[in-house]
């Protein structure tokens, strides 16, 4: 297998953590930041960083609002996201296919 094919992996999405929540946010299209964190099972800081970067490139949005007197943030995945998340799970195709294929 080329070197060049898994470089082409998008970092940012590559993260564990980053790849579970887009993995989340593609079917469910949104999903609120206590969801996330149990759902992954992380912290609220390290979610809180996570979301960010993705945030930082256009992945998601996040929307910050109150539920009565209670803090509640709101995450949806872009067309940006959906595009890079799909571009990413072509690639690990392509990267298994590529692996299929030398064992032959």
């Amino acid at each position: 297998m080329k070197h060049e094919q898994i470089l082409k992996l998008d970092p940012l999405i590559h993260a564990p953590i980053r790849l579970a929540i887009l993995s989340i946010l593609i079917t469910a299209e949104n999903a609120n930041f206590t969801f996330l964190k149990e759902a992954i099972g992380t912290t609220d800081g390290n979610l809180s960083t996570h979301l960010t970067k993705l945030e930082e490139r256009g992945y998601i949005n996040i929307k910050k609002t109150f539920k009565g007197k209670k803090p509640q943030t709101m995450c949806t995945i872009t067309d940006k996201g959906k595009v890079a998340f799909q571009s990413y799970l072509a690639q690990l195709e392509r990267i298994v296919e590529m692996q299929k294929e030398n064992k032959s």
